[in-house]
């Protein structure tokens, strides 16, 4: 297993942009979660990115049971990636569904971690 030093990708903007909570995804826990296969994890942040894409295209007008299902899926999913503003954000959801600036945030979110993704992909 790769200790903490460890980086998924090897890219720029890894390890050393600043502490993890300000990069849209945890890649040392990314590398963890995934046993430092970096094929493991262009695919699930493939996958994470679709789901969350998904997400955001349908959260906003679902009702409100289907928008708690929506953002307890995606939390998980994100706490596994190491999405965590995402999972933040999806919890902050079930709390609160019907808080339309909160909605608003989770879509930044997820384009955030899509371009994100995206530019470690390169």
């Amino acid at each position: 297993m790769r200790g903490e030093s460890g980086i998924a990708f090897s890219m720029p903007g890894g390890d050393v942009s600043g502490p993890r909570r300000s990069r849209p995804v945890d890649l040392a826990h990314l590398a963890r979660q995934t046993m430092g296969d970096r094929s493991l994890e262009q695919e699930v942040l493939a996958l994470f990115v679709q789901q969350a894409l998904s997400v955001r295209d349908r959260i906003v007008d679902a009702n409100i049971k289907d928008r708690l299902l929506l953002a307890h899926g995606l939390k998980g999913s994100a706490r596994g990636v190491g999405a965590f503003a995402i999972a933040d954000c999806a919890t902050e959801i079930e709390h609160r569904p019907e808080d339309d600036q909160t909605l608003r945030r989770l879509g930044r979110l997820i384009d955030e971690v899509r371009d994100f993704i995206a530019a470690i992909n390169r």
